[in-house]
């Protein structure tokens, strides 16, 4: 299956910097009706400059994007097209889509990874995860090496991300050693779950992520 990348630029001032379900929840609202979003569907979080309060302000290189079956692209290409989303308030119109196929990079990054965890034991679940992502990745068929990224502060990169007022923990995933078809694999079919509220989502190092 092909899959295709959709970049709309964004006109706003601000979001949450935790906004991937309501973002999500927007999205689902705006194109869909309240109906789910297809299994398929990746969304990115959209990156912006924090103020470290809880909030990120928008800059013009800021984006919506999102990663679909070719066949899905005209959907989304016309329900998104000039939409204005309320995301907890924060008022943006999604504007000037554009079509790319993701690009193939030995090494990648993700922002946030979540699995479904029973406990969460700051010991042991380092090692626990990654082994998730490794048996994740082998059910894929995708060969390459899944470590826990380094956060600025040279701790491991622990991240959260609301839902319903509870908090999913995670891990920023760096995957190195990756052929370019396990590459665009990997890219399109991201990684644990959550993948509909920007988790999952893999980029390139010459890339930059929304780290708020």
């Amino acid at each position: 299956m092909n899959y295709l990348e959709l970049e709309f630029q964004l006109r706003g001032k601000t979001l949450p910097a935790d906004h991937g379900y309501s973002m999500y929840a927007a999205i689902k609202k705006a194109v869909f009706e309240g109906k789910e979003l297809p299994e398929e569907v990746l969304l990115s979080s959209i990156a912006g400059v924090p103020d470290r309060e809880g909030m990120i302000f928008l800059t013009p290189r800021s984006r919506l994007r999102l990663r679909c079956p070719a066949d899905q692209v005209s959907i989304w290409y016309r329900g998104l097209q000039n939409v204005v989303l309320d995301i907890r308030g924060h008022m943006v119109r999604v504007i000037q889509p554009r079509m790319s196929l993701p690009q193939a990079s030995s090494t990648l990054r993700a922002r946030l990874v979540t699995f479904k965890l029973k406990d969460w034991n700051s010991h042991t679940i380092p090692q626990y995860f990654e082994e998730s992502c490794q048996r994740a990745m082998e059910a894929m068929g995708i060969c390459g090496q899944a470590h826990i990224d380094t956060a600025a502060d040279g701790n491991l990169a622990l991240r959260s991300l609301q839902i319903h007022h509870k908090n999913i923990l995670g891990f920023g995933v760096c995957v190195v050693g990756l052929s370019e078809d396990d590459s665009i694999a990997l890219q399109c079919h991201g990684l644990g779950g959550r993948k509909h509220f920007g988790c999952g989502w893999f980029y390139p190092l010459k890339e930059k992520s929304n780290d708020a």
